[in-house]
């Protein structure tokens, strides 16, 4: 029988570890599931690198097994092994493949980043960054003004260069919501400037452009949303952004994937994604009633932390008795 030919197996095996690598990257089921227009962009570099690790893998693995087996020490051989000592092609072609595709990697990670606004925080119209104080001067507002108004009596932040800013369908436009997210041991904490609304949960409506102003009042913290393929780091004195579009309605977890301390484990919160009517509702039932309760809720630490006052709490609660839904 005639032997086959090694360009005929070596081609053979190409093939088999190609199909099995794109096999692998489409269907590994490692992530969780896509809800923010973001998701897919990461998804697909993930999964080119999986391909690309898998291959790398059989090919190695393979040929290690390959050697081992063909070239095992047969019984009563003594002898030495050939003195090769290089070989010139094949140190070039293992050293060319993994730049080539090390090379390729960055390429496409920077595009992927540009698409997703990272190469452009702070390109847009408006960026606000707030205080609790200026929330509720805010509300005191509101009734007898639109929400645009509200918005401009807000005093602007140095634009942050740190985050993932607007992508290039929205660069130049003001997001749909504007939060500022605070982080402290061990909490979140949603203002929404427009409203004077303060939340342990964050609110948003699917299909608007969000932007959340991160900022830290101990140590550095990190917003994960895993299902957005998003995190920012909420960094003490450095003002960050994170803007988006949720895809899917749902709710969905808030993770710290930064070390803050001894109970970082605990610090979780979620994030729900409305319908933009659901949303809407949201917002005016909550827009003076929320404030109060979740003022109330906190401790005295995260209280001083995030500059509530004892002044500013009463003035939340005389707005709450003024606005009272009866009222509205």
């Amino acid at each position: 029988m005639e032997q086959i030919p090694a360009p005929i197996w070596t081609l053979t095996a190409g093939i088999v570890v190609t199909l099995i690598s794109f096999w692998v990257g489409q269907h590994h089921g490692l992530l969780p599931e896509q809800a923010s227009e973001q998701a897919p962009l990461v998804d697909n570099f993930f999964n080119i690198m999986l391909t690309i690790g898998t291959a790398l893998f059989l090919v190695v693995q393979g040929a290690i097994l390959l050697f081992v087996i063909r070239y095992r020490r047969r019984p009563g051989d003594e002898g030495d092994g050939l003195p090769i000592e290089e070989n010139l092609p094949l140190e070039v072609f293992w050293t060319a493949i993994p730049a080539l595709i090390v090379i390729f990697l960055g390429i496409y990670s920077v595009d992927i980043f540009q698409r997703m606004g990272g190469l452009n925080p702070g390109d847009h119209t408006l960026h606000t960054m707030h205080t609790p104080e200026q929330a509720v001067a805010v509300v005191a507002e509101a009734p007898s003004k639109t929400t645009s108004d509200a918005t401009a009596l807000l005093a602007a932040a140095p634009t942050p260069e740190i985050g993932i800013g607007a992508s290039p369908d929205v660069q130049g436009k003001a997001p749909d919501v504007v939060v500022d997210v605070t982080g402290m041991q061990y909490a979140w904490i949603f203002t929404y400037p427009d409203s004077g609304i303060v939340s342990g949960e964050l609110h948003i409506p699917v299909g608007k452009d969000v932007q959340l102003n991160l900022s830290a009042r101990d140590v550095i913290h990190s917003f994960w949303v895993p299902q957005f393929r998003l995190k920012q780091d909420a960094i003490p004195g450095v003002p960050t952004e994170l803007r988006f579009k949720a895809t899917k309605v749902g709710t969905y977890p808030v993770i710290c994937a930064e070390l803050c301390g001894g109970y970082h484990g605990a610090m979780r919160t979620q994030v729900i994604v409305h319908t933009p009517e659901d949303f809407e509702a949201w917002r005016t039932q909550n827009q003076v009633t929320a404030t109060a309760p979740v003022i109330s809720s906190l401790s005295d630490r995260h209280i001083e932390a995030i500059g509530v006052t004892p002044q500013l709490v009463a003035q939340v609660e005389a707005m709450t008795h003024h606005h009272s839904p009866d009222k509205l």
